[in-house]
């Protein structure tokens, strides 16, 4: 490598070499999961057209929110009627895809689904300025439970990607690793929330923080 950077010494640039051949087998492997993840078999056909309520009260089903496309992904929004407000990390989440959505939706489709009642969502949309982000509420099914967005435990933060063909909707992929036996947190959506990435680049790293987006 060519690169170097003023007064860095040769212990230094040893190291990050060594760190740096690291990081692009780390790229080689990420890329040989995301092939195993684009070669998986169809999924379960799913069991209905789940009809679910938009955040201004319209009725829609997930056929209805592919849109003109052929693959949904549907995050599990931790915020249900009796809660006072939704979780902070999913809401951190959703602040970072609302500038995202319009580019991610030039290739899918994507949503945010909770329990939540529509005038909670519509709350949060603009309290959040969510200009972009949508919202729907799955209250009155059982998806959040079949999909694993739902536990006796409460609501959780799962990912779903769905795929429409001939006219069929399959479940394709979910963030599996939130249900896994791991030692701490699972890091389940860190593919799709930058803000580990960015804390992974730091002599500080992640630690324990989580962002506090409501005080």
């Amino acid at each position: 490598m060519s690169v170097t950077f003023p007064n860095e010494s040769d212990a230094y640039r040893a190291a990050r070499s060594a760190l740096l051949d690291a990081e692009i087998a780390l790229r080689a492997q990420i890329e040989a999961v995301a092939e195993m993840r684009r070669a998986l078999p169809a999924g379960g056909e799913i069991t209905q057209d789940y009809a679910f309520t938009t955040s201004d009260g319209k009725s829609t089903t997930v056929s209805a929110l592919f849109g003109d496309h052929t693959t949904l992904a549907l995050y599990s929004y931790m915020f249900a009627p009796g809660d006072a407000r939704p979780c902070p990390a999913c809401t951190s989440f959703l602040d970072g895809l609302n500038g995202l959505v319009p580019q991610i939706s030039q290739r899918i489709a994507f949503h945010a689904v909770s329990s939540a009642t529509p005038a909670q969502l519509t709350a949060i949309k603009q309290a959040r300025r969510w200009t972009n982000v949508s919202l729907v509420s799955a209250d009155a099914t059982d998806y959040l439970n079949r999909y694993h967005g739902r536990t006796a435990d409460g609501e959780q933060p799962m990912m779903n990607v769905f795929r429409k063909q001939d006219g069929v909707i399959r479940h394709y992929w979910a963030s599996e690793m939130l249900r896994a036996d791991l030692v701490g947190h699972p890091r389940h959506m860190d593919l799709a929330w930058p803000i580990w990435n960015i804390l992974d680049m730091t002599p500080e790293g992640r630690g324990d923080f989580f962002p506090n987006v409501f005080d």
